[in-house]
């Protein structure tokens, strides 16, 4: 898939004083890995399976495109930049409207953020009902579960990476105990086939084509993440070599075992029934005709859930250390602390919007915002790589073929668009976050403005 192009000089290496270059190869694969799993996969399979129906595998195998097509955009600019502001350092270099860049910034840092408070909704679920019989307040055990997660970032990025691996691990198990239930099933003839190709929607033509775009939105969800490894380039070990095979090998990986778990999923379980529970892969265990313990299996759901909210904050701290040093945010965004090396203000920032966005939605809520938000900044993405073409470098990089980038733009416009069916809410909630990032650049540019910046 990939040319390169090529001069003597490799990038230089970070300033002293700036993130420590802790992840090799295989713990960023890992953590891609991590990234995408999660959330998605445990959480909104049901909600898809609401919208789309037994086809439930057609959403994540067009969602698996999308993710391809837009990874290999993001793979040629972290090789070229590789910075730690991600997608706000491509669309500055691209277009240099600092306006668009910070919403950009903006829409990304939400996305994350709306993805953690999605995880911690999950978390306050079904899947921990199972072990404690809803004796404990959702909205309550989703703050603590946010808060926790804050300070164990604060304790420094190796830490959370090494929490990153054995959470990979054991969602990673979870997803393979579904899979094993599935081909039991299968050999014993249990399940219903005929559901693999069911559509929710009764009817055809448009209605078919927004339902199953519908769907495909939501199940995107489950894809997000690979975008914000890039955030982590300046704490990579040679990132212009290392990036291409760790998100190209994590996209491949999360994609076949979502494909195969949608097959597992309508296979054993009907679609009301995946549609009306927030723990829908604990409904296909306990339909698999496996004893398999249910507790255990539930236990297994919330680590999944807890490294989607614990990579999601990670992240979103560290695209605000990016913009700070950017200066699209302020510089005081950027401190870290002096043993640790975190960026503190980041982390005590956006774990403060993460406890305010648990209160305003539910799972399937949330993950859609966040789908809708990252595609609108996939979209931009893939034409900035375009446009970046114009601006060579001093050193080798991945280089995407070029149908990919604008097949990229084209498909993520699709799915944030009103084909998409798509509930109001979700465009509401979109518009008050933009409204609150328009609002921080204009007090952060009269605060340049009046220092003389």
């Amino acid at each position: 898939m990939s040319t390169t192009e090529s001069t003597a000089a490799t990038p230089a290496p970070a300033e002293e004083g700036g993130l420590k270059r802790v992840l090799g190869p295989r713990l960023l694969i890992l953590f891609v890995v991590g990234d995408i799993l999660g959330t998605g996969i445990y959480a909104t399979t049901g909600k898809v399976a609401g919208k789309v129906g037994g086809a439930l595998r057609l959403p994540f195998v067009i969602g698996f495109v999308v993710a391809i097509l837009t990874a290999a955009s993001y793979v040629e600019l972290v090789g070229k930049y590789p910075k730690a502001a991600g997608a706000a350092l491509y669309t500055q270099k691209a277009f240099k409207l600092p306006f668009l860049t910070f919403i950009v910034a903006f829409m990304v840092m939400c996305s994350g953020l709306s993805s953690a408070s999605a995880a911690a909704r999950a978390f306050s679920g079904d899947y921990l009902d199972e072990l404690t019989n809803g004796a404990l307040p959702p909205t309550l055990v989703a703050i603590t579960f946010i808060v926790l997660l804050a300070a164990l970032n604060l304790r420094g990025v190796s830490e959370s990476v090494k929490t990153n691996v054995v959470l990979t691990l054991v969602e990673l198990t979870g997803l393979v105990i579904i899979l094993a239930i599935g081909a039991w099933a299968v050999l014993s003839g249990a399940g219903e086939p005929s559901r693999l190709t069911e559509f929710e929607s009764s009817g055809t033509g448009y209605a078919l084509l927004t339902g199953v775009l519908g769907a495909t939105a939501l199940g995107f969800f489950a894809f997000v993440g690979f975008e914000d490894s890039v955030n982590m380039a300046e704490e990579t070990k040679d990132p212009t070599r290392t990036f291409p095979r760790a998100i190209f090998i994590g996209v491949a990986v999360t994609g076949t075992i979502y494909v195969l778990v949608a097959l597992v999923s309508s296979l054993l379980v009907d679609s009301g029934t995946l549609a009306g529970s927030s723990g829908p892969l604990l409904e296909v265990v306990k339909a698999g005709g496996v004893d398999f313990p249910h507790k255990l299996f539930a236990l297994i759901a919330l680590f999944a859930v807890t490294n989607s909210a614990l990579i999601n904050i990670m992240m979103a701290s560290r695209l605000c250390y990016g913009m700070a040093n950017e200066r699209i945010l302020p510089r005081g965004m950027a401190r870290v602390l002096p043993r640790r090396r975190t960026p503190v203000v980041g982390i005590v920032f956006v774990t403060l919007l993460a406890i305010g966005l648990v209160s305003t939605g539910e799972i399937e809520g949330l993950g859609d915002t966040t789908a809708f938000l990252l595609l609108c900044v996939f979209a931009v993405v893939n034409i900035a790589v375009l446009v970046l073409r114009r601006d060579p470098v001093d050193h080798a990089h991945f280089r995407t073929p070029t149908a990919l980038p604008v097949l990229g733009a084209l498909t993520a416009l699709i799915l944030a668009g009103p084909l998409a069916d798509r509930p109001a809410d979700v465009y509401i909630r979109a518009g008050v976050l933009l409204a609150i990032g328009i609002a921080l650049w204009a007090v952060n540019k009269l605060v340049l403005r009046a220092r003389g910046e």
